[in-house]
């Protein structure tokens, strides 16, 4: 496809990219980095809510653009900046240990939680106080696996554009609407004013499937997940109109968060499906 144009790890096009990896420079520039082929390719195909396209510019080493041509061609169809770089170059930018040779620029995408709730969602996610990364990106690949409606970062919460919770949560962040920087107590009235309940997943709760078997997790949800070491404080719990904990039928000590966030909306996905006539 051609020669690197981009040849060293001076040139500016490259350092302004590589710059997104601190977070102070995110914030901005209103931009973050999305890596690897599965991510490119949603952020081709994704369009903010100003109809304006999401990817601004690709770096590509030459054997990634012929092995992902569809990528470039769909990247240069949303108007992105195609440059092709030696692959030493784009391994400086890169967050990952093997990289894949293609390095995204996007916009951020974030919505604001005022357009969450007049959307009337039914399942959402609620990330009160966690603060690893990855864990972050994962539970909103959760979410989207479950068909949430929609996942809230609490201000108390990791930074939705860390690399790694880019990574963590492969493409899903492209597919449903985020807001970030919601401080818990607006989050949990205003879903509750959307007529949405609060469950507040905590290993001090009732179990999780005495709520099933109630019979009482068929409406509009909304899981509020905690820290990953200490779980939710006793004042964001008192929060929720339950406190729900996911049984340990076995002899495990507990579930990591990603697992038990999975376990939840799951439930309250299977619980909110239509029976089957007949």
């Amino acid at each position: 496809m051609g020669t690197p144009e981009l040849i060293s790890a001076r040139s500016p096009r490259i350092a302004a990219a590589r710059r997104l990896a601190r977070r102070n420079f995110r914030g901005k520039e209103r931009r973050f980095i999305a890596e690897g082929p599965q991510a490119v390719r949603e952020a081709a195909a994704h369009r903010g809510t100003d109809g304006e396209p999401t990817l601004t510019e690709l770096f590509a080493t030459v054997e990634a653009a012929d092995r992902y041509a569809d990528i470039i061609d769909a990247a240069r169809g949303a108007g992105a900046r195609v440059h092709l770089a030696d692959g030493d170059v784009l391994a400086d930018v890169s967050q990952t240990v093997t990289p894949q040779g293609l390095i995204g620029v996007c916009r951020f995408l974030d919505s604001p939680f005022e357009d969450i709730l007049a959307a009337r969602p039914t399942l959402v996610a609620v990330l009160a106080h966690v603060r690893d990364p990855g864990n972050a990106g994962t539970v909103l690949r959760c979410a989207d696996a479950a068909g949430a409606d929609a996942v809230v970062l609490t201000d108390a919460s990791v930074d939705l554009y860390n690399p790694k919770s880019v990574r963590a949560s492969v493409g899903s962040l492209f597919h449903l609407p985020v807001a970030v920087g919601v401080p818990v107590e607006q989050a949990v009235q205003g879903l509750r004013d959307a007529g949405v309940r609060i469950l507040a997943a905590d290993g001090t709760g009732d179990d999780l499937d005495d709520e099933l078997d109630a019979g009482t997790m068929g409406g509009p949800t909304a899981w509020v997940f905690g820290n990953e070491a200490w779980g939710l404080p006793e004042e964001t719990r008192a929060l929720a109109d339950a406190v729900v904990r996911v049984p340990i039928h076995g002899k495990a000590e507990s579930l990591n968060l990603a697992t038990a966030a999975a376990v939840c909306l799951y439930a309250s996905a299977r619980a909110q499906r239509p029976r089957r006539a007949g």
